[in-house]
This record gives structure tokens, C-alpha cells and sequence, in this order.
């Protein structure tokens, strides 16, 4: 059986790779895959998390054991088998190859294919060029959207307290200075 992954980057627009595996082969052979096919050099720390329909991370399978507490179960790319963690169409991925930026390729198995095997890993399709490797972390763009905080940050600034309507709001009267002469 034949594993067909289709592989995306949120920081290259056109990158698309395609990568077919047999279903026995490890996490290792997958990793050497994309390296390959992304044309980057190993020897850095990268993991699979097997991920949600929401690409929600549930469970990782590292590229070298890690120090994790014995309450969690620890998965090591060498000895985990395709196969045993994947097992329907559209199933997801994503691969971390940059721990200090999380930086990430996004894994579907697009296709199973039954009554094939693979001695290797290809890579059927190589459209548009990766994302560099490494970035330097200072010139790293946080991917969240900034929000401006400033004055018109909560609507008009020249709002009057006196227009306020209190009821509903459990304390308002305490903080609101006396108006038209009346002591609290």
C-alpha cells in the first residue's frame, strides 16, 4: 500500500509538494522525503504532530527521544511506522522543521493507494520554491495580526461619561463622578 501526500507552506503561496511512500515505511523515511524535496539539510530538530480535522497538534512523534514525563507516551521517528498512525484519507499533518519560529509544513494524505508498493519515497510533484530553511529570528514576522491600541482603539475618544446608561452594569453608579450637583 502507497501513501500519497500532498504538502503546503502558509508562507509560500505557489510551494506545493507531492510525496508518495510506502505505508511501511517509518517517519524517518517521510522526513528524509521532505528534506529532500525541499532541498534542506538535516541535522535539525523537526517533529510530526498527527493533527485534528482543525489542524489541532494531538499526538508528536519526534525526530530523537526527548526527556517527557512516563505519563505521556513517546514516539520516535525512526521506530514509528506509517501505518500504524494513519489510516483514512484526508487524515492531517504537519511537520515543524523550526522549533524557534514554529515554522511548519501542512500534511494531508490525499490518497491511499491499494495493490502498490514503494522501495523509496518520491516526490511527484515540486511546484514553487520552499521557504528558506532558517530566518533570522530578529527578522522574523510574527504571524498574528497587529491591532492598533491606540486612542480610537475603543471608538470615539471624545465620548461623555453622562451618556453612559448604568442600569445593567452592576457598579457603574460607584465610579461614575456626581453630576448636576448630586452626592453619592
Amino acid at each position: 500500500m502507497v501513501f500519497r501526500f500532498l504538502m503546503l507552506s502558509d508562507e509560500v503561496e505557489d510551494f506545493k509538494r507531492e510525496i508518495q511512500i510506502d505505508a511501511d515505511a517509518t517517519f524517518q523515511d517521510l522526513h528524509n522525503a521532505i528534506l529532500s524535496s525541499v532541498d534542506y539539510k538535516e541535522g535539525e530538530m523537526s517533529s510530526f504532530f498527527i493533527c485534528s480535522d482543525n489542524w489541532e497538534k494531538e499526538r508528536e512523534i519526534t525526530l530523537t527521544e526527548m526527556d517527557t514525563s512516563s505519563e505521556e507516551d513517546s514516539y520516535i521517528m525512526e521506530d514509528s511506522v506509517l501505518n500504524d498512525f494513519l489510516e483514512d484519507e484526508k487524515q492531517k499533518l504537519m511537520y515543524v522543521f523550526d522549533y524557534m519560529t514554529e515554522r511548519s509544513f501542512f500534511i494531508e494524505l490525499r490518497e491511499i493507494i491499494t495493490g502498490k508498493d514503494l522501495d523509496g519515497a518520491i516526490c511527484t510533484k515540486s511546484i514553487g520554491d520552499a521557504p528558506a530553511q532558517f530566518v533570522d529570528f530578529n527578522d522574523f514576522e510574527v504571524k498574528s495580526t497587529v491591532i492598533d491600541t491606540g486612542e480610537n482603539f475603543y471608538g470615539d475618544e471624545g465620548y461623555d461619561l453622562d451618556e453612559l446608561d448604568a442600569e445593567g452594569f452592576d457598579g457603574l453608579d460607584d465610579a461614575l463622578p456626581p453630576s448636576d450637583g448630586e452626592n453619592f
